[in-house]
């Protein structure tokens, strides 16, 4: 009894999020062209795209660092603990500072976190995929997720590669997340027309 209770609210989540996203279709499209335009940045601006993101990653590790220090030193004249923020803004200080005098080191890093985040992405994707209804474009979900994930072993397999290569690599792999999505997008929007309401659009 208690199987049956459960398959059913399974089977009204998985119709709920499907109708969810039905309805927003033109967010999953809006999230698609932004990951295309963001790939074809990092194809044809290479070296651009790769040292401005070290740089963004250095003055935010700093700001953030600051910020951190000035909370402890706020915490220690209120009485209250303020050792773990200093030393983590100290921590923050420092990775900020060595990204911007040994870029390459911190393209290796990040070489490194951009792989986990694409394997944890796509594994997250890929398990999300089956709350989606067969017909809403769940296998269209899958093959974003799978290429998620080959995206970053590649990446773990390979962290020494050049940062031009790096963002090739990036800008592929946006291009392709982007069109599976746009491809999701329209499907869905398709299932929303098929209930007999006008599609959401954007204001």
């Amino acid at each position: 009894m208690a199987g049956n209770t459960d398959a059913t609210e399974r089977l009204d989540h998985q119709e709920a999020l499907s109708e969810a996203l039905a309805d927003r279709w033109w967010t999953v499209a809006l999230r698609g062209v932004i990951a295309i335009i963001f790939g074809l940045i990092c194809i044809f601006i290479a070296p651009a795209a790769i040292l401005a993101a070290i740089l963004f990653f250095s003055a935010y590790m700093l700001v953030d660092g600051g910020l951190a220090i000035a909370s402890g030193i706020k915490a220690a004249r209120n009485g209250q603990r303020w050792g773990l923020l200093i030393l983590e803004g100290l921590v923050d200080i420092a990775a900020g500072v060595i990204a911007f005098l040994w870029p390459g080191l911190t393209a290796i890093a990040l070489v490194l976190l951009i792989g986990i985040w694409a394997i944890i992405s796509g594994a997250i994707l890929s398990y999300a995929a089956f709350a989606l209804k067969l017909d809403h474009g769940r296998w269209w979900l899958v093959l974003a997720g799978v290429a998620s994930l080959i995206f970053g072993i590649l990446l773990l397999v390979s962290p020494v590669v050049g940062a031009v290569v790096l963002t090739w690599w990036v800008g592929a792999y946006a291009i392709a997340f982007g069109v599976l999505l746009i491809i999701l997008s329209f499907k869905l929007r398709g299932k929303k027309a098929e209930h007999g309401t006008p599609a959401s659009t954007p204001a």
